[in-house]
């Protein structure tokens, strides 16, 4: 029997059963939320987890199908001297799910246990007091009938710097790779133990962690949203094909002429045969 070199590539899901079953995940994620909006359900999604693990391209996939109005992403950038002085899960509060709606924070309060205690953008005191008070924060949360969900992309340190150095090479990616992305980068060990002892406190029965393994992002987007979707029950609430009437005449009506608005240069076009 062949072994398996400690250098050789992992098998990851092809291309094209990816794209099929992800067909199939997002018809249900549209079900899901006219289920969510018939039922007046809250849902928050928080999505943590190491920089470059694969949450912004999940968070893509679970959206893409859904209907705006009701499924909104929530990423707030670094908080602002006013917010500086709040309570500090406050400026979060204002972006909770009202009836019908689900919530997706692109990383959360959760920052205090890991960038502002890794970097140092907290103190020792605010840190522990941020300890005490999540897990109760969280119990009010689900108390008061908000479905929370957290996932923690977990990624391994040498896909990590892979997906860097890609992202420092690509234009269209280098947005992607902040300073803040630098500095951790450094840090790898301070943030697995900052996770860690997150973890012990705030894996709590009410809202517990579920990890997602991301070395391999389409089957993290796969594993994630089939997780998510046997987490919240739900009734197939999508309405039937809409069976739409012959348009009405529009009568006394006359287009005005093409040139008399500024029409762009057709750059690109169809050729026909």
């Amino acid at each position: 029997m062949a072994t398996k070199t400690a250098d050789a590539e992992p098998k990851r899901v092809k291309r094209a059963v990816y794209e099929e079953r992800m067909a199939e995940l997002q018809l249900e994620l549209v079900r899901l939320q006219y289920w969510v909006k018939q039922q007046g359900l809250k849902v928050v999604l928080i999505f943590e987890g190491r920089d470059a693990a694969g949450k912004g391209g999940t968070i893509k996939r679970i959206t893409e199908p859904l209907n705006p109005r009701g499924a909104t992403v929530v990423a707030l950038p670094a908080p602002s001297d006013r917010e500086q002085t709040q309570w500090y899960f406050q400026r979060y509060v204002a972006h909770l799910p009202a009836a019908g709606e689900i919530v997706i924070l692109d990383r959360s309060w959760y920052n205090r246990g890991g960038v502002e205690r890794v970097l140092g953008f907290c103190t020792p005191e605010q840190h522990a007091e941020w300890l005490r008070a999540c897990p109760e924060f969280e119990r009010m949360l689900v108390r008061s009938g908000i479905i929370l969900l957290k996932y923690w992309f977990s990624v391994s340190d040498g896909e990590q710097e892979r997906r860097f150095q890609e992202r420092a090479s690509d234009p269209l990616k280098r947005w992607k790779l902040s300073p803040m992305d630098l500095k951790s980068r450094e840090k790898w060990v301070e943030f697995s133990r900052a996770k860690d002892e997150m973890f012990a406190v705030t894996d709590i029965p009410e809202a517990p962690w579920f990890t997602i393994e991301s070395d391999d992002k389409r089957a993290a987007r796969l594993n994630c949203i089939t997780h998510l979707l046997t987490k919240i029950p739900y009734e197939d609430a999508l309405p039937g094909p809409i069976s739409l009437p012959p348009r009405p005449p529009q009568a006394n009506y006359k287009r005005p002429p093409k040139d008399a608005h500024k029409v762009i240069e057709q750059r690109f076009w169809h050729k026909h045969a």
